[in-house]
């Protein structure tokens, strides 16, 4: 447990002096619902090799997060998970009976009588913690710092040695059939960008761009475009 708490603060000391010496920040803040959206299934859709999180899926009750933002986050977990060759989770004792209770993911996962923060590593080259360390939707940090990252992989290797295994099985594979004419336009959604600036850079007019938008949504089930996002992370299409 000191080895686990020595690397917490590590961490912590490196994201502070990252952000303090030299010219280059410690991360990139997102804030928006829509951008960390985007910055969400950025990291989702990256994920090759490893993930890395503490999580707490309980965080979130009580707080007035919309329904759809917490779905599209959920399923960005699932996909990234899914990419991952590796996949290690920690999550706090609490969080159990959402665990068992079908909240789960590809790969490993193990208990910890509590985390530190939230927290997203993926390939050891990129991490995401919440402005607040508590709520993604909040605000997230996009760190990109070698120095940084590599403290908060040392951390989370801590905590996951001190953490009990828990184990499930996983989830079957989504299917991943999305029609080609649609990639682009999913992608362009995922992005943030307004659908004129999404339009212009796909080289389409605003109402080819709306019906193409259309056939993305019946194709998904949904008239929401967080569900869209939500869903389309499901079945694999990101």
């Amino acid at each position: 447990m000191a080895e686990s708490a020595g690397s917490v603060m590590l961490a912590r000391s490196a994201m502070n002096r990252a952000a303090t010496e030299g010219q280059r920040p410690a991360g990139r803040p997102v804030r928006g619902a829509r951008r960390i959206s985007a910055a969400l299934a950025g990291l989702a859709a990256s994920t090759r090799h490893e993930l890395l999180t503490f999580d707490d899926p309980v965080a979130s009750a009580g707080c007035a997060i919309p329904e759809p933002f917490l779905e599209l986050a959920g399923a960005c977990m699932r996909a990234a998970a899914e990419r991952a060759e590796e996949v290690r989770r920690i999550v706090p004792r609490h969080a159990l009976p959402r665990l068992e209770g079908g909240l789960r993911l590809p790969g490993r996962a193990r208990l910890a009588d509590a985390i530190p923060f939230k927290m997203i590593v993926v390939d050891r080259t990129v991490a995401a913690v919440p402005l607040d360390l508590e709520l993604l939707y909040n605000g997230l940090l996009l760190i990109r710092d070698p120095v940084v990252v590599q403290a908060f992989v040392r951390a989370h290797h801590a905590c996951w040695a001190a953490a009990e295994e828990l184990t499930y099985a996983a989830p079957p594979p989504p299917p991943r059939d999305l029609p080609p004419q649609l990639r682009p336009v999913l992608d362009a959604l995922l992005s943030g960008v307004t659908d004129e600036t999404a339009a212009a850079r796909l080289g389409m007019s605003a109402r080819t761009y709306s019906r193409r938008v259309g056939d993305l949504m019946a194709a998904l089930g949904t008239t929401s475009r967080f569900r869209a996002g939500a869903e389309a992370a499901r079945r694999g299409w990101l």
